[in-house]
């Protein structure tokens, strides 16, 4: 299909002109203008760049992409080594931020959630963006060290904090990625545990003092899913072929 019409597409499902992003969404460098192969990823690595070459991709959808605000802007070193590759093989960088995250069908929130098993799932409307804070219940109910557990073993790897209690969990709020400063959204919101995927050192103490149960799993870890699922709906609904490739990333 053409280029312009896959991204006409990705905007109207991620509607990224509703929310002001730190960086640009969509098309952030220009490949082939017809799209047959799609590679998606977390982020635009230069590992995750290589692979795509190597699969021989047209078009690489990332979550995080370039040309970030606050960056050195000079195209030198690490910066021009990827955007070289890129241009070489023409392949077209396109990358969501924010409309990835707060998206309640294939945004990293919710996809965490409905991976936890939680129903019910909602925005809070009083937290801009809106969907950048979620909210699900778990009807049965689980311990802190259960969800923990849980975590664990879903997104295969140890957590990078946690603050955990006897008390049952059964409402849960999600902010993934860098969301810690969200603690005390989820704590107004009823949570009884907030999950994210970085932590903070006041993080710790807020939680410890105000009871609500954390779990930093991992930025990279949290946000695989927004991204994965928005490939898998490409493929079905567009045709294209879609492959997702998993750069891990400890952090």
């Amino acid at each position: 299909m053409q280029r312009n019409d896959l991204l006409k597409q990705l905007n109207n499902w991620l509607q990224p002109e509703i929310v002001q992003d730190y960086c640009p969404n969509g098309l952030q460098v220009e490949g082939n203008d017809q799209v047959g192969k799609v590679v998606t990823g977390v982020t635009a690595s230069q590992a995750l760049v290589d692979a795509a070459i190597e699969q021989g991709a047209d078009t690489l959808l990332v979550h995080h992409g370039y040309f970030w605000k606050g960056e050195a802007e000079p195209v030198v070193g690490m910066k021009r080594k990827r955007l070289g590759a890129l241009i070489s093989a023409n392949i077209n960088l396109i990358a969501y931020h924010l409309p990835l995250d707060i998206h309640p069908e294939f945004g990293n929130n919710a996809q965490l959630l409905r991976l936890l098993g939680a129903s019910e799932i909602e925005s809070l409307g009083n937290v801009t963006p809106v969907g950048i804070l979620q909210i699900g219940n778990f009807s049965a109910g689980l311990s802190g060290t259960e969800l923990a557990k849980k975590l664990t073993v879903l997104l295969d790897r140890e957590l990078v904090a946690c603050v955990t209690s006897a008390h049952i969990i059964t409402r849960v709020a999600v902010c993934t990625g860098g969301g810690q400063g969200f603690i005390e959204q989820a704590l107004a919101a009823g949570a009884d545990a907030f999950i994210t995927g970085e932590v903070s050192e006041q993080t710790i103490h807020i939680a410890r003092e105000c009871g609500i149960q954390f779990f930093a799993a991992g930025h990279h870890a949290t946000e695989r899913y927004g991204v994965k699922a928005l490939g898998e709906k490409i493929a079905a609904e567009l045709g294209l072929t879609v492959a997702f490739i998993d750069i891990d990333n400890p952090a």
